[in-house]
């Protein structure tokens, strides 16, 4: 049974930095796709980053471009998020997802998901 943990979420002031972490286990981390998306109450969820099995490609939600960052560690089974020049607009939860075959923007793509981490942004 997969199972992704996510942490590091909490309060930051605007400008601020936080990383977010997801701990996998219950599946072959390394051939799986890993994202990052976000969802604020009555919103749709929203895509964020996402990276390919070993790293070697990304993407990124234009709102998230230049200030976030998406890597891996294969050894640890973990994805992590690091997020930079956070803004108000920032504010929600966020949910670690997993899916075999290639990096995908779309939400529907992934099979399994975190239980999310909130991250509060204040101006």
């Amino acid at each position: 049974q997969v199972q992704l943990v996510e942490s590091g979420g909490g309060f930051v002031q605007a400008g601020g930095s936080l990383r977010l972490s997801c701990a996998a286990s219950g599946l072959t981390f390394s051939c799986y796709a890993m994202g990052w998306f976000r969802q604020a109450p009555g919103r749709e969820r929203e895509f964020v980053a996402a990276i390919s099995w070993q790293g070697g490609s990304t993407y990124y939600a234009d709102s998230v471009k230049g200030r976030f960052i998406i890597f891996r560690d294969n050894a640890k089974n973990t994805v992590s998020l690091q997020m930079n020049s956070l803004k108000p607009e920032d504010t929600n939860v966020y949910y670690c997802a997993a899916r075999t075959g290639w990096i995908d923007r779309s939400w529907l793509k992934y099979d399994s998901w975190g239980q999310g981490t909130q991250v509060t942004v204040s101006s």
